[in-house]
């Protein structure tokens, strides 16, 4: 996983095919020497299946959030991230926007957008897989869903969450993942970004009507454009979703600006539910320049503390 503070660049797993099983698509697809390590820690579904529901759900919290990046701290390992802005307060309910990182990533890869929470008053979680990627990548639900409760629920104990502005967001296998976990989850997610996804696998239930943002480059060289633009997409809003769908000139990326319309386009369609603002007015909540370049100073600062505690 590659990052800066302008793209976010990712390896890919892909998801297999109908008639592949699980052992075949994890030597094809993560090789054959990664494979018999992916094996022998148990990390294939087991039998026992894992329903896509999630119970998590905003409230009154009952602890006082840090301000800035923090570690989730949930004990698990590989665990995540959570931002809350400084203009945070407990008396007016924030939008919340969940990051599910890459292939090979963690929370961190996110490198740049607590800058852009910070611009937007918006709460940014950031959690890692328990693997190398998303349980649903390599096979079938798995741990990586208790996960996404578990860093909800720490979420929405410590800080009061807009339930009307709630985005489940990834790039590459993370965007796979938000799109199908996702529409099993629309009474939770008001929207759903995926940022260049490989799949999307719906299972039942399939709850509510998330509005969904999808991206991808036109030269991806990893996960075609025409994986988005002739199957995801269509797939999408033949189910009936409302999809605002986006291409880019660049590979297998998350272009700055394209950051910065998803999630003007999560804030101002949240505002439009209750302000019915026109359908072409995401810059009316956009950040002004000057802002962003001061909330990535004052976030750059708190990512270097982060890791001096952590060395």
């Amino acid at each position: 996983m590659l990052l800066n503070s302008d793209h976010l660049v990712s390896m890919a797993v892909t998801r297999p095919r109908s008639g592949m099983s699980r052992r075949d698509f994890l030597v094809r697809g993560l090789g054959a020497l990664a494979a018999p390590a992916f094996l022998g820690c148990g990390l294939l579904p087991s039998e026992a299946k894992v329903r896509p529901r999630l119970t998590a759900r905003p409230g009154s919290p009952t602890a006082t959030p840090l301000r800035g990046l923090t570690p989730l701290g949930l004990g698990l390992g590989r665990d995540g991230l959570l931002y809350v802005p400084e203009s945070y307060s407990p008396d007016t309910p924030a939008p919340l926007f969940v990051a599910l990182h890459g292939a090979g990533g963690s929370g961190a890869s996110w490198a740049s957008y607590p800058a852009r929470a910070e611009a937007r008053r918006m709460v940014l979680l950031a959690p890692d897989s328990r693997s190398g990627t998303w349980d649903l990548a390599l096979g079938d639900w798995g741990p990586d869903v208790d996960l996404l409760d578990r860093a909800l629920r720490h979420t929405f104990q410590n800080c009061r969450i807009d339930p009307a502005r709630v985005a489940l967001g990834g790039f590459s296998d993370g965007a796979s993942y938000a799109l199908s976990l996702g529409v099993s989850n629309g009474d939770l997610f008001s929207h759903l970004v995926a940022y260049s996804p490989g799949f999307y696998d719906p299972s039942e239930p399939m709850v509510g009507s998330p509005r969904i943002y999808v991206s991808h480059g036109t030269w991806d060289d990893v996960l075609p454009v025409t994986l988005s633009r002739d199957g995801i997409v269509p797939d999408l809003r033949r189910a009936g979703y409302d999809v605002t769908y986006r291409e880019f000139e660049g590979y297998h990326e998350v272009p700055s600006e394209i950051s910065d319309l998803a999630l003007d386009w999560f804030l101002s369609a949240g505002l439009r539910q209750d302000r019915a603002l026109g359908a072409d007015s995401p810059a009316a909540v956009g950040p002004a320049p000057a802002e962003i370049a001061g909330a990535a100073q004052r976030v750059a600062g708190m990512m270097w503390e982060l890791r001096k505690r952590n060395a």
